[in-house]
């Protein structure tokens, strides 16, 4: 062998060396705790995400530079996080997995400028970025070099949102200044059991409010996806996790110039269901699952639900509509009645200003009473939350179609993607009430002379039960409001898949916009 092949050849050993190195992270004994407590390995969690064969990594080769605390003989190629690009069904992603085997999967400024490279190339090309967060939080060794580490990632954060999705896992622990980077993001999905989140973890606050709770009571993945909110999905394992984000991404585009993928389908866009017909009970105080009415109206019966455990008077999630994304936020009677409350505007709003950043329609299935009372409620800021769905409904510009199954009382009606905030249009079932409040509510009000004069509880009673049928009777129905070109068509239950087609296909070339502006004040 010459001299010159053989320097190359110890060259390309040197560089499968250090290739090695990289790959073992922070070896074999830390990656086999991570298995026993059900976790999979960073690159094994990417492998399984991607297409098979697709995955790029880009600083493989990175180390920290920190010279304090005996650091500088502590150095792992990569620095326990992996970066770089791939393919989910074909479409470009960019991805990162923090290495819990590598001190913790902690944030250094070398390992927090690898996410902001992959950050900033993800918006120049307009690809989707996901993060796998496994880790202990900020590199204490490295001081605020790791804070500022963060602070750069949540300037990405800002201002990639509404131009690429982003979409959190969370894996392993994320504590700390690390929450903020999931709460910016789109979706947050977490593992039951093995993944926790929080500002400030129990022992501070055990020492600071004398409270006594345990990592997964404060931030596990049932607290997050049932209590708090901040989390959209609970997955059983890493796999599930995983897989999950594969589907919701299904859903959406892969930037907010591009539409959402459209899919083949082969569920009869005429399809008409009888079962619907039936649906709304004979008695207007009975529950029904809305959740019925979208399944049997979507294409194959299926819908992909956000948010499934949190704030269930209302329901939001992807379904599709001859083979188009579409987005769907629904009244749910047989939660609170399907009342609006303070979780529940906040949980649709937010889903609503997603689907309209990145152009997928709004379907708004509409059974609603009105807004939760009460002093909770209203110490809680209801005015305000409630009018952060009425915003974002407003502002939206995709396409947005309602359909009002039964109730639309007072306020409620007007935020729930009514005729008068831009709605493209609006349908009703025969079995719809539209009016400022239900029949029992306004006799009260409107014949409340008439009944103070009734000379018995008996004829205050009949008084009372014959107005009550009277402006049932007038008021209770979609009539009124189809009379005054609020509602579009009133339509058999029963045909609701293929009108909601058809006003898809005829919303395709939609163009509306907002005043120009530097942007809207929302009422946070």
């Amino acid at each position: 062998m010459s001299p010159h092949n053989k320097t190359l050849q110890q060259k390309l050993e040197e560089l499968k060396r250090r290739d090695a190195l990289a790959e073992a992270g922070g070896g074999a004994e830390r990656r086999e705790r991570q298995h026993k407590e059900g976790k999979m390995a960073a690159r094994e969690r990417i492998e399984f995400l991607l297409d098979e064969g697709t995955f790029e990594e880009l600083d493989k080769m990175v180390t920290h530079g920190c010279q304090d605390f005996g650091m500088e003989k502590q150095k792992i190629f990569g620095d326990g996080f992996v970066t770089g690009y791939g393919r989910i069904e074909g479409r470009l992603v960019f991805v990162f997995a923090q290495d819990f085997t590598v001190f913790g999967g902690s944030l250094s400024e070398a390992n927090a400028g690898k996410i902001v490279k992959i950050m900033d190339t993800a918006m120049r090309v307009g690809a989707p970025v996901i993060g796998l967060n496994d880790s202990g939080g900020a590199r204490i060794q490295e001081g605020v070099m790791s804070l500022a580490g963060y602070a750069d990632i949540f300037l990405r954060n800002t201002l990639a949102s509404g131009v690429v999705p982003q979409i959190s896992a969370i894996m392993g622990p994320c504590a700390g200044g690390a929450v903020y980077s999931p709460a910016i993001t789109d979706f947050t999905l977490m593992v039951d059991k093995t993944s926790y989140m929080f500002v400030t973890g129990p022992d501070v606050i055990k020492t600071v409010t004398h409270e006594e709770v345990t990592k997964e009571q404060l931030g596990g993945a049932t607290t997050h996806n049932e209590t708090s909110g901040v989390a959209h999905f609970i997955a059983h394992d890493d796999a599930e996790c995983l897989s999950m984000i594969r589907e919701l991404l299904s859903f959406m585009p892969s930037n907010n110039i591009d539409d959402p993928p459209r899919k083949a389908c082969t569920d009869p866009i005429d399809r008409a269901d009888p079962e619907l017909d039936s649906l709304i009970p004979a008695e207007s105080n009975q529950p029904y699952d809305i959740k019925d009415a979208i399944q049997r109206v979507m294409d194959d019966g299926y819908f992909f639900e956000v948010h499934d455990h949190y704030a269930k008077n209302i329901v939001v999630g992807f379904a599709r509509l001859n083979g188009r994304s579409v987005g769907v936020v629904a009244n749910q009677p047989a939660f609170l009645a399907g009342v609006l409350d303070i979780n529940a505007s906040v949980k649709a709003a937010r889903f609503v200003r997603f689907c309209d950043a990145f152009n997928i329609p709004l379907i708004t299935f509409e059974d609603v009473p009105g807004f939760l009372p009460g002093t909770v409620q209203e110490f809680g800021g209801i005015i305000r939350h409630g009018a952060k769905l009425l915003y974002a409904f407003a502002e939206a510009t995709v396409p947005k179609i309602t359909v009002i199954t039964r109730k639309a009382y007072g306020g409620a009606y007007c935020v729930m993607s009514s005729k008068h905030i831009r709605t493209d249009m609006n349908f009703a079932w025969p079995t719809a009430e539209i009016a400022v409040m239900g029949p029992e509510g306004a006799v009260n009000i409107v014949y409340k002379r008439e009944l103070e004069k009734a000379k018995s509880a008996e004829e205050m009673a009949a008084l009372r039960a014959e107005k009550i049928d009277e402006f049932r009777e007038r008021f209770a129905n979609p009539y009124v409001a189809a009379e005054k070109g609020y509602v579009d068509a009133v339509i058999q239950p029963r045909e609701t898949r293929k009108k909601l087609i058809d006003a898809l296909e005829m919303l395709q070339g939609k163009r509306d916009k907002n005043p120009p502006k530097k942007h809207g004040n929302i009422p946070l």
